[in-house]
């Protein structure tokens, strides 16, 4: 699926919608907890872009199990300072849709996303985790449109609250997988 901003995260881990949940994987987990604190901090960029909060969930390991690791990832988004939330939001990119969406589609997108960051100064963010992928165009639009009439200080509270559930998805993502992490 293309996506109107380049990632910024190398090696991201995508935020699919419509995933089937599986168990998490005890290697992924383990391999995690054993990694070297940069090479865990890089990981856990690519799941939140707060270095803050990336050093602090490195620094708390190991994580017994996967719930342990997503309290510890919702206690530290919880005490982002404005700043954090700022540096985290730069480096997300925008919510992916269908490829198959038609161009007016991606042009609607396109200009809502520009009005959204003139508003409010930073990416619209939302978590699709578990949105079918034939739903995420409507839900992106319907949800950016709305949330254009928040005032900032709303706005940056729903903002916090869908970055915890990305992070909270890239994780489980990343405790499940077992993939390697980032060198």
């Amino acid at each position: 699926m293309p996506s109107h901003r380049p990632s910024r995260h190398s090696g991201q881990v995508v935020a699919l919608p419509g995933q089937t949940r599986s168990r998490p994987s005890p290697a992924g987990l383990e391999r995690f907890n054993a990694a070297p604190a940069d090479v865990a901090e890089r990981a856990l960029l690519a799941c939140c872009g707060s270095h803050r909060w990336a050093r602090r969930l490195a620094a708390h390991r190991p994580y017994p199990d996967l719930a342990a690791l997503l309290a510890a990832a919702d206690e530290a988004a919880y005490d982002l300072s404005p700043a954090d939330l700022s540096e985290a939001l730069a480096r997300e990119p925008l919510p992916q849709i269908p490829a198959d969406a038609q161009s007016v589609a991606h042009t609607a997108l396109s200009a809502a996303h520009a009005a959204y960051e003139a508003r409010f100064g930073h990416v619209f963010i939302i978590c699709l985790d578990d949105m079918s992928p034939e739903e995420a165009l409507d839900q992106v639009l319907a949800a950016i449109r709305s949330r254009l009439a928040n005032d900032p200080e709303e706005e940056r509270c729903l903002t916090a609250e869908e970055l915890r559930g990305l992070a909270r998805g890239r994780l489980s993502r990343m405790a499940r997988t077992g993939a390697p992490l980032p060198r």
